[in-house]
C-alpha cells in the first residue's frame, strides 16, 4: 500500500514536482510487491537499468569537470567508489527512500527497507524516473548536489601519494612500473642523505633526496610528476 506521507517526504528532497507520480511509484516498487498487490503493474527493475546508465554518465561528467588535472586512473577509481552499492544506499537514506518503498509483507518483515541492495536499486530507478519526468538537466542538478558533498571523501581516498600516482601514470600510458635507482649516499652514519632517481622504461626522471631511502624515493616521484606535467 502506498504510504502517502512517506511519498511526500521523499518528494520534498527532489528538485522539482513530478508531473507523473506513477513514475515515482514505479521507481519505489520492489518486485515482491506485485505478488500481493494489484495497484501496480510493473516493478522498478526496468527503471533501475536505465538509471544505472544515467548515473554512470552523470557521475563521470561531474568527476571530469571537478578534477580537471586528475588522470584517467583517478577518475575511474573515484567513479567506482561513488556508484558502489553502499554509497548509493547511503544517498537513498539521505532522501528517505526507505519509508516510501513498496514491498511485500515478507520483504517488510525481513528489513528490506534498510537493505543496501534494495535501496541502491530504488535510487537508480528514481534517477531514471526523474529523467523521464523532468529531463537530463534536472537529473544532473540533483545528482551533482549529492556528489558535491562527497568531494572530501574522494580526495581522502584517492589523492594518492607521489609514488602511487607515478606508478598509476606509467601503467596508464603503457609503461613499466617506475624503478628507483640509488645515485649517491652521503654524510656520516647518523646523518645519511640518499640521492635517488626515478626511471621509467630507462628514461631518467626526477632526482630526490632524503634522510631515508623512502623519503628520497617519494621526493624523486614528486619531481618526476612535475617533469611530466602531472599536478
Amino acid at each position: 500500500m502506498i504510504n502517502l506521507i512517506a511519498e511526500q517526504n521523499l518528494l520534498a528532497f527532489l528538485p522539482d514536482r513530478f508531473r507523473n507520480l506513477g513514475l515515482l511509484r514505479r521507481a519505489m516498487c520492489h518486485r515482491s510487491y506485485l505478488n500481493e498487490n494489484e495497484d501496480m503493474s510493473e516493478d522498478n527493475e526496468r527503471l533501475e537499468f536505465l538509471g544505472d546508465a544515467i548515473l554512470g554518465f552523470t557521475v563521470a561528467e561531474w568527476l571530469f569537470k571537478r578534477f580537471p588535472e586528475k588522470p584517467e586512473g583517478f577518475l575511474t577509481k573515484a567513479r567506482a567508489l561513488l556508484v558502489r552499492t553502499p554509497n548509493l544506499a547511503k544517498y537513498a537514506r539521505k532522501i528517505e527512500i526507505g519509508p516510501a518503498l513498496l514491498l511485500s509483507k515478507g520483504e517488510e518483515m525481513t528489513g528490506a527497507r534498510e537493505r543496501d541492495a534494495v535501496l541502491c536499486d530504488a535510487f537508480e530507478a528514481l534517477i531514471a524516473a526523474i529523467y523521464l519526468d523532468q529531463g537530463m538537466d534536472v537529473v544532473q542538478a540533483f545528482v551533482e548536489s549529492i556528489l558535491d558533498t562527497e568531494e572530501d571523501t574522494i580526495m581522502d581516498r584517492f589523492d594518492l601519494e607521489p609514488k602511487s600516482r607515478l606508478q598509476e601514470w606509467a601503467q596508464g600510458h603503457g609503461h613499466k612500473s617506475p624503478v628507483y635507482v640509488l645515485l649517491a649516499e652521503t654524510g656520516p652514519d647518523h646523518e645519511r642523505v640518499f640521492s635517488i632517481q626515478a626511471v621509467i622504461d630507462e628514461r631518467p626522471l626526477g632526482i630526490g633526496k632524503g634522510k631515508t631511502k623512502q623519503a628520497a624515493e617519494k621526493n624523486a616521484a614528486e619531481k618526476s610528476l612535475k617533469m611530466l606535467g602531472i599536478h
